[in-house]
């Protein structure tokens, strides 16, 4: 290792600057001069060039912790130099010298952040989330600059102005309205002094959302059963008893179970555990994370948010943060969210309460002397299950072999599109669990990169997802493919058993496989209008249309092998499957749609409640008459969606668009499941156009109507 550190503007500069000028005193002093140059101790950054790795994927095992901030700075100062060549200009505003401009600026920030977004919540540690925090109200920062800029609004208004003359085509036009949309959304009308306001408002909460989602991950983390008498498995399935084992030999604590609420450990605990307290611990330390009143409480962090989010809805002439938020949704208004929720919500409601007696029935006739609570819903329900429908997830699970159902996913996918997937094995990836695919049209085009992250860790967060690492687009005129990931957090393999998933496990991989399509599949000219970049409300139709394939009995015998006897799910077991497909319907819906009123009624506030966050809950939840064994899929302290994430007044969003899935499904039910046409045309129009059109127009070009909510209806058995 080399003894001196050189900055980028150092010694070597100087000397290299001023050539056969420089003069040595003596022979020795040229000679160390001349080691110190040739040995350069500082390390390269990765982000400061072109990868050197298989179709652009980051060299993850190259970037450090310490290469993102300096990367971030570089970024920010190469994009402000790029802003300032748009506002310098001294030709007349166009399309391409100002919104194209624009829209292609800020390149390394994007490299940077595609890969650092997805690290920290994929496989974070103490150093990232450090980072985080300093970094995202820097970035949030920097936005606001650039949204607040009026010599940059000055000229976007300019062209949007003149749009009517312009010959735009449609993507072109809607590119220009996003930006000018962004840009009023963002400030730009402001006066100076609201400016800053409007920027102190958003520095706050670009932290207080950073500090939410890490309390959340470390409360995910803290809470451990130990086991250490046996009789307390009892229940339990082998595979997650060997799982306990396995865990607790990790920790040093030998001869004994541990067991975490990550979510592939606590749903089969509750659904099988025989022992009532136990389950009553694992359900309450999962639904109470960051509400236990210490270091990791987020409720105040909640009361924070809100006031921040109020303050600013007003700040740019709305009255609540919904009506804000909404005004750039397909929904448009509160009104138009809570008409759809109440539209579902007493049907639903009612067929929980159908669901609840049907588990009483079952704890009475067991002489169990005791009413449902919510921590017995899953054990009782899997009661039900098997009673009524002789269906077991222990049955179904060595048919969905993990392996297997990936592959069935990129079958589906060559089925519709011809499209394929190549396992590159020597890809670079940011831990070893994951695998990395090249796709490929079916005439071997390369279309993107998936890499998929299966199983939970600490350094993980609860959930499963899907993130751009780099978009598609075309850039100068070069066409950029698109990398992204699908994380998980599936049951791990233990010993020489592989991971069996059950079906809604099956059905989550399907869902974020869509969203990777929606990313890799893309066909737009701009960053802005290209992959996921769409409507919160219209982003989840491609992934949420493919859950049915794998509940169709066609496409299960294709794919449903039993990984000991390579057996064909049998007919049979089939039938169970559909015949129990509107089982725990009632439940699934209230929880969810619980989630959905909790979400919008912290948004239509107008002014800061002086309710604590958990009377505001229990009112919340009053109001619409939840039953006490159900709680909302996500309470107010843990719910990332809506207070770390970009899903604010937007939970409503998955069933909004499952209203768009069910119908459009119902397309290929009426052409065939695996018709090229009717996908073709679902790739054009969805999969393809990204941004490009409003979001309804491009549902009508693929339906040749407006959605209608009846297929939802059925589907969930609301009818």
């Amino acid at each position: 290792m080399c003894p001196f550190y050189f900055q980028e503007k150092g010694i070597g500069d100087e000397l290299i600057a001023t050539g056969k000028e420089v003069k040595m005193k003596n022979v020795g002093m040229l000679i160390m001069m001349t080691f110190m140059l040739a040995c350069t101790p500082k390390e390269e950054n990765p982000f400061f060039s072109d990868y050197k790795t298989p179709f652009g994927i980051p060299p993850f095992n190259l970037i450090k912790e310490q290469h993102y901030l300096p990367a971030f700075k570089e970024g920010i100062k190469q994009q402000n130099q790029e802003i300032n060549r748009i506002i310098n200009n001294t030709d007349e505003p166009t399309f391409e010298n100002t919104v194209v401009a624009l829209d292609n600026s800020g390149q390394l920030i994007r490299k940077v952040y595609g890969v650092f977004d997805n690290l920290v919540s994929a496989n974070t540690n103490d150093e990232l989330q450090r980072l985080s925090k300093e970094i995202e109200p820097m970035l949030s920062a920097h936005d606001d600059e650039i949204k607040m800029n009026p010599k940059l609004f000055s000229r976007i208004n300019t062209v949007h102005e003149e749009m009517d003359s312009l010959s735009l085509t449609r993507e072109q036009q809607r590119l220009l309205d996003k930006w000018y949309e962004d840009f009023v959304r963002s400030g730009a009308n402001l006066n100076e002094e609201q400016k800053a306001e409007l920027k102190d408002i958003n520095q706050k909460l670009s932290v207080l959302s950073v500090q939410f989602a890490e309390n959340v991950l470390k409360e995910n983390n803290v809470f451990e059963l130990v086991i250490d008498n046996k009789e307390d498995l009892a229940g339990l399935p082998e595979n997650l008893i060997l799982e306990a084992a396995e865990a607790a030999g990790k920790k040093g604590i030998q001869n004994k179970w541990l067991f975490t609420i990550h979510k592939p450990v606590l749903i089969p605990f509750l659904q099988y555990s025989q022992k009532r307290p136990l389950r009553e611990m694992m359900f309450k330390a999962y639904i109470n994370r960051c509400d236990n009143n210490d270091e990791l409480d987020n409720k105040k962090i909640v009361k924070e948010i809100i006031a921040l989010r109020i303050r600013k809805a007003k700040l740019l002439g709305y009255k609540t943060p919904a009506d804000y938020v909404l005004d750039d949704r397909m929904a448009k208004t509160p009104e138009n969210v809570f008409a759809l929720l109440n539209k579902l919500w007493g049907p639903a409601l009612r067929r929980a309460g159908q669901e609840v007696r049907n588990m009483q029935a079952i704890i009475d006739r067991e002489g169990g002397k005791f009413k449902l609570e919510p921590w017995d819903w899953w054990y009782y329900a899997e009661k039900v299950k098997k009673e009524k429908y002789a269906l077991d997830d222990e049955i179904l699970r060595p048919y969905f072999r993990l392996e297997n159902v990936r592959d069935a996913a990129f079958m589906l996918a060559n089925k519709l599109w011809g499209i394929t997937f190549e396992e590159l094995k020597n890809a670079p990836v940011y831990h070893p669990d994951v695998q990395v695919f090249e796709v490929k049209e079916a005439n071997g085009k390369h279309i993107g990169v998936l890499l998929m992250d299966f199983f939970p860790r600490e350094s993980k967060r609860n959930g499963a997802w899907m993130n751009p690492i780099r978009k598609q687009q075309i850039l100068n005129g070069t066409p950029i493919t698109p990398i992204v990931v699908n994380v998980f957090n599936f049951t791990k393999p233990v010993g020489d058993k592989p991971s069996l998933l059950t079906q809604e496990e099956v059905e989550t991989l399907f869902h974020e496989f869509g969203h990777a399509l929606h990313g890799l599949l893309s066909n737009c000219t701009y960053y802005s209008t290209s992959g996921t970049d769409v409507k919160r409300d219209f982003v989840e139709l491609p992934s949420q249309i493919m859950e049915n394939w794998p509940e169709n009995a066609e496409f299960l015998k294709i794919f449903a092998k039993n990984y000991k006897t390579g057996e064909t799910i049998p007919d049979e077991l089939i039938e169970k499957i559909t015949n129990a497909s509107l089982f725990n319907q009632g439940f699934k819906t209230v929880e969810y749609l619980a989630a959905c009123y909790l979400d919008m009624d912290w948004h239509v506030l107008s002014e800061p409640t002086t309710l604590g966050v958990d009377a505001f809950e229990n009112q919340s939840m009053s109001k619409i008459g939840l039953i006490h064994e159900i709680v909302p899929r996500y309470r107010t302290t843990n719910f990332l969606h809506i207070f770390s994430w970009e899903y604010q007044v937007g939970y409503y969003s998955y069933i909004w668009a499952e209203v768009l899935d069910a119908d459009a499904f119902q397309a290929f039910v009426e052409n065939g499941i695996f018709d090229r046409k009717t996908a073709e045309s679902f790739r054009k129009n969805i999969l393809s156009a990204g941004d490009s059109e409003d979001p309804m127009v491009l549902f009508r070009r693929f339906r040749g109507r407006d959605p209608e909510i009846e297929p939802l209806l059925a589907k969930r058995g609301l009818e």
